[in-house]
């Protein structure tokens, strides 16, 4: 036999409070270490791939706007040029002609064609000067490139990379001039290569032929490299955006500037922009590796940071450890309270730690709790502690369902007269075999169920739950209904029709969709949370009419208009309700149009499900009107 622990009902602590805080806390921080560096590579590297891309398309739209700006003046400068000597004298051309240069002096020569005409060229003699080239090629270079201005007249702006045969950074740019004629122009690409390599994106220009044109080295231009062949330019001209950027893969061999004979492939981020000019493509791109060069050092920060947040936490938890067992006993008092159901509970929170944050946490559950104690629909109870259904009534385009079992009356007297003092027991045990069944159909289709009256059930759409659209709520409720029929058919299966303390069931099924209020109706003590209204009280005579109809599912035809396409149905004659100008249309649901098995009209509804065909033309449909009176406004 075990001694008592008298003064300890727990026996004794084995390990305290701040012992196994501080292991579970130094556990979680050293497993964070882990956590942490996972996650400052993830964050870090997504917050720096965004800023690198972002700048690297930035650096492409610089670039791609100075190359334009540059191409766009020197084509106009170099048409005024041409505009001003063909309309004026020699002497005058050639003064024009000097001081062009002198202003220009990146220019380095000028070609006009026009078909039928000696072409004219014009050179800046200081330009070649300067560099040291020879100017006697240029009669030759025009020759050579004849063809290319006979496609300028044609319209075509041409541009193309001249430095293999000059050994300088020069472009010649050729263009369409006073409808037949052309226009060329040899000029210096030295300020766009440079401008071009700064810092760790690298920006180089190419044709639409796949040319090199501006590349900060040099040697690329110089040897005419084309880069057409590239999977990734390749890609690009045959893209039909103007400018973009993706992660690819690309060689390295005319990447980095001034490193020859680099080989392989790297991952980058590139950018282009498509020039308005001549089909010209600026391209703009950074290493991916590069960019997160950073990260090694920042998760060795958080690897110190981490060893720190340890060493302080444990004295931190050891010194405050006491403070915690005192709020605990409160809780755990209050947890005895609420144990025995007691809900309301007045607890303080004295501080803004984690206990404090548990208690209130107790209090908003006391709370909870006593509101769910006024419900009797859980769900619904749920929704109202989350403040998903607020106080007050709302307008809602809901659909209504009323259910009632045929005979009730008849087989409960059977119960009575059958088994007298346990006839109770039995009815609720049978009743609550086919609740149970109905209530899934409702819950699994969206559904919330109102009330049981009795042997009734009453369910609504549209209401605490929404598909979407009172069309969707409708096709839900309807499919409930179809799906009841299914399980009583597989319910009934299990059932002798003349057992008397397990009939089998029919039921009858009434559908109306309308504008309804829905909110919370009872007492202070106790409250529902249903739904009034005309279209309830239309739902429910539609319910009754069930029966002498020969019917199991009638509906409205306000219902009928939002799902006609998704059922077969068959009209039944009209009722007239009271405070309605014209009779309700009403009609037997048979089965969702698209199904491959089940009934496909009235006769085989009724078939399936035992009931006996009625008289439809001697059915007064208005005759139970007085007992299902609509109320009147």
């Amino acid at each position: 036999m075990k001694p008592e622990n008298k003064g300890r009902p727990y026996g004794k602590i084995r390990f305290s409070i701040g012992a196994k805080l501080i292991t579970i806390i130094s556990i979680i921080i050293l497993i964070s270490l882990g956590s942490i560096t996972v996650l400052v590579s993830w964050l870090v590297r997504g917050d720096l791939q965004v800023a690198a891309m972002e700048n690297n398309f930035e650096t492409n739209r610089r670039s791609a706007l100075e190359a334009e700006i540059t191409l766009a003046h020197v084509r106009f400068d170099a048409r005024m040029l041409m505009q001003t000597i063909t309309a004026s004298d020699e002497e005058s051309a050639r003064e024009t002609t000097d001081f062009f240069f002198e202003e220009n002096p990146l220019i380095a020569a000028l070609i006009l064609f026009i078909p039928g005409r000696p072409d004219r060229l014009l050179v800046n003699e200081k330009f070649f000067q300067r560099r040291e080239i020879d100017t006697t090629s240029l009669d030759s270079f025009v020759q050579n490139h004849r063809a290319v201005l006979e496609r300028s007249a044609l319209g075509e702006t041409i541009l193309l990379n001249v430095a293999p045969r000059f050994s300088r950074p020069l472009l010649a740019l050729f263009f369409p001039w006073q409808g037949t004629g052309a226009g060329g122009v040899l000029f210096s690409s030295e300020d766009l290569s440079e401008n071009f390599g700064f810092g760790t994106n690298h920006s180089y220009m190419i044709n639409s032929e796949g040319d090199i044109l501006a590349h900060a080295d040099f040697d690329l231009i110089r040897g005419g490299m084309n880069i057409g062949d590239r999977r990734f330019i390749r890609s690009i001209l045959e893209s039909s955006d103007k400018n973009r950027q993706e992660l690819i893969d690309a060689e390295l061999d005319f990447i980095h500037a001034g490193q020859s004979g680099v080989a392989g492939t790297a991952r980058q981020f590139t950018a282009f922009t498509k020039l308005d000019t001549a089909g010209a493509i600026v391209i703009t791109s950074i290493e991916y590796d590069k960019v997160f060069e950073g990260i090694a050092a920042t998760t060795r920060r958080n690897i110190y940071l981490t060893a720190a947040v340890l060493c302080i936490s444990i004295a931190l938890i050891w010194v405050f450890s006491k403070s915690i067992s005192v709020p605990i006993k409160v809780l755990a008092a209050a947890a005895q309270k609420i144990e025995g159901g007691s809900f309301e509970l007045e607890l303080k929170a004295k501080g803004r730690d984690e206990v404090g944050l548990l208690t209130a946490s107790f209090q908003r559950m006391c709370g909870a709790l006593h509101i769910f104690g006024r419900f009797t629909n859980r769900d619904i109870a749920v929704k109202a502690m989350r403040g998903e259904i607020k106080p007050g009534g709302f307008p809602k385009h809901a659909t209504i369902f009323f259910s009632d079992i045929r005979e009730f009356t008849a087989k409960s007297e059977n119960f009575t007269r059958a088994f007298g003092e346990g006839a109770s027991d039995r009815i609720v045990h049978w009743l609550n075999e086919y609740f149970t069944q109905m209530v899934d159909c409702v819950e699994n289709t969206g559904g919330v169920v109102d009330k049981f009256i009795g042997d009734a059930v009453m369910a609504h759409w549209g209401t605490a739950y929404t598909a979407g659209s009172p069309r969707k709520d409708a096709f839900n409720c309807i499919k409930a209904a179809l799906m009841m029929r299914v399980a009583l058919l597989n319910l009934n299966k299990q059932r002798d029709p003349g057992d008397v303390g397990n009939p089998p069931i029919r039921i009858g099924c009434g559908i109306n969709t309308g504008i309804v209020t829905a909110g919370q109706i009872g007492s202070d003590l106790r409250m529902e949370y249903t739904v009034i209204g005309d279209p309830v009280n239309l739902a429910s005579r539609t319910e009754a009419l069930t029966k002498p109809l020969g019917a199991d599912i009638l509906i409205t035809e306000d219902t009928w208009l939002l799902v006609k396409d998704k059922f077969i149905v068959e009209e039944m004659p009209p009722v007239t309700v009271k405070g309605k100008e014209k009779p309700v249309r009403i009609f037997a649901v048979i089965n969702p149009v698209d199904a491959e098995t089940g009934p496909k009209t009235m006769d085989q509804v009724r078939k399936l499900l035992g009931i006996d065909p009625p008289d439809i033309s001697k059915v007064d449909v208005n005759a139970d009107e007085k007992k299902y009176k609509i109320a009147e406004e």
